[in-house]
C-alpha cells in the first residue's frame, strides 16, 4: 500500500478488514494489515481502520464511503500483493 495509496479520498469514512487470526486463508491479508496499516494510519489518520479477527471469518474488506454506500472484496487465499492491489481497486472505486 505504501506505493499505491497515499492519501485517501474524503469520500471515504471507514475501512473494515475481517479475517481469521490464524487460518491459512487470511495469511496474505494479515501480512498485508502488518505492512500496510502503520503508512495507511500515517497518511489518513481521520479515516478509521478496524480490524476484526475471529476465528473461520473469511477474509474481506469492506469500505464504507459517503452517503452510506458500503463495498467490499473478498480476499481469503490471496498473496499479500494480490491482496493490496484488490484493495487499493476498492478504496479507488467510489471516486469515478
Amino acid at each position: 500500500m505504501a506505493s499505491a495509496i497515499k492519501k485517501l479520498s474524503p469520500a471515504i469514512k471507514e475501512i473494515r478488514v475481517l479475517m481469521c487470526q490464524t487460518g491459512q486463508a487470511s495469511a496474505g491479508t494479515r501480512q498485508f494489515i502488518q505492512t500496510a496499516y502503520p503508512y495507511l494510519k500515517k497518511h489518513n489518520p481521520d479515516v478509521p481502520v478496524l480490524i476484526r479477527e475471529a476465528q473461520g471469518t473469511p477474509a474481506r474488506v469492506f469500505a464504507r464511503f459517503e452517503r452510506g454506500v458500503e463495498k467490499h472484496v473478498e480476499l481469503d487465499n490471496l498473496s499479500s500483493a494480490d491482496v493490496q492491489s484488490k484493495v487499493t481497486r476498492l478504496l479507488e472505486s467510489h471516486s469515478a
